[in-house]
């Protein structure tokens, strides 16, 4: 297999990553002997990091140019960020009985860079200004890798912060509270550095095989271990740095997984791909409108995560082609 085929199969992958995570947002009982393996849907906010770390680099390497970077990535994520998330925050500020500077301060921070993540680890919608602002630096690290390869080994920073973070009482105290943000910035930029192997199209020893799927197995068993054996007592950015190699593995295997499907199970990959194509409109959609009302009629697992999928699937294709018909428009005048 050669490594462009990650790209060839990034709206699967994408696909496969929000499902996973939609799983994860279910809630389930510890005592369930599937909660350990449950809890590894978060597992796909990594998938997406690397993948959206491969693309970047892949429109960087076009055309080096800041403005447009920026611009396109607004036009990708403000429109449907605008319209689902700013309607939750506008309600909540609706719904308050007096309407305080404040209180308007506060909802014009949130819908614009949803700033109480930031200040608070309000984790609504925590992913996309995680997404945004690795946007903010992503073109400066990429253009500093592209004229000095070396810099590649400046992922090796992030890793040492997390510990700092997690460990170095002032620095914990300070900004800890975004531990989430923190332990997802080294996948990402692992993303960007295998990118321009990807792009090449190199292929990949079969010998790989056996540390990919070693790999994969060593750090899935160990996760849903401490999942499924002690929750709560140990600190989560432990566990997310096991995701780093879960994370790459479940990408290569399943990468191979859609290439074997793509000439037996064509329809399977188209499935996964129109996911994948709506997956930041399911995301913004699934928990605060169709998840939290299923849960209250305790339905169970598997029949609330069927409904909550089958209800944010068409809603968020109506939305994505609403956004669609907008950045169209503008970009006719850009």
């Amino acid at each position: 297999m050669d490594l462009g085929k990650i790209s060839k199969y990034r709206g699967e992958l994408m696909g496969f990553a929000i499902i996973i995570v939609m799983l994860f947002h279910v809630n389930l009982s510890q005592s369930s002997p599937f909660f350990g393996l449950r809890r590894m849907g978060n597992l796909g906010v990594d998938i997406f990091f690397f993948l959206s770390g491969i693309g970047l680099w892949y429109s960087w390497t076009k055309q080096q140019d800041y403005k447009r970077f920026y611009l396109n990535r607004a036009l990708r994520i403000y429109p449907a960020w605008l319209i689902i998330a700013g309607y939750f925050y506008v309600s909540r500020y609706v719904a308050l009985p007096t309407k305080t500077v404040a209180n308007t301060v506060d909802l014009l921070g949130d819908v614009l860079v949803n700033w109480d993540f930031w200040l608070h680890d309000e984790l609504t919608f925590w992913y996309v200004p995680a997404t945004m602002m690795l946007y903010i630096f992503a073109p400066l690290y990429m253009e500093l890798i592209r004229r000095h390869p070396v810099f590649r080994w400046l992922v090796v920073l992030p890793l040492m912060w997390c510990i700092i973070v997690q460990y170095v009482l002032p620095v914990h105290q300070a900004v800890g509270h975004i531990e989430i943000f923190w332990s997802r910035v080294p996948i990402f930029f692992l993303g960007i550095n295998c990118a321009e192997a990807v792009r090449q199209r190199r292929p990949m020893d079969g010998q790989a095989w056996w540390m990919i799927v070693g790999g994969f197995a060593l750090s899935l068993w160990a996760c849903v271990w401490l999942e499924q054996m002690r929750h709560g007592k140990f600190p989560l950015y432990t566990e997310r740095m096991l995701y780093i190699v879960l994370a790459i593995t479940t990408i290569m295997i399943m990468t191979r997984l859609f290439d074997i499907m793509s000439n037996r199970l064509a329809i399977v990959n188209k499935f996964f791909t129109f996911v994948g194509g709506i997956s930041l409109e399911i995301y913004l959609l699934h928990v605060q409108f169709v998840l939290i009302p299923l849960e209250r009629h305790h339905l169970g697992y598997w029949l609330t995560f069927l409904l909550t999928f089958a209800i944010s699937v068409p809603v968020a294709w109506i939305i994505s082609k609403l956004c669609s018909l907008f950045i169209n428009r503008v970009k006719k005048y850009l």
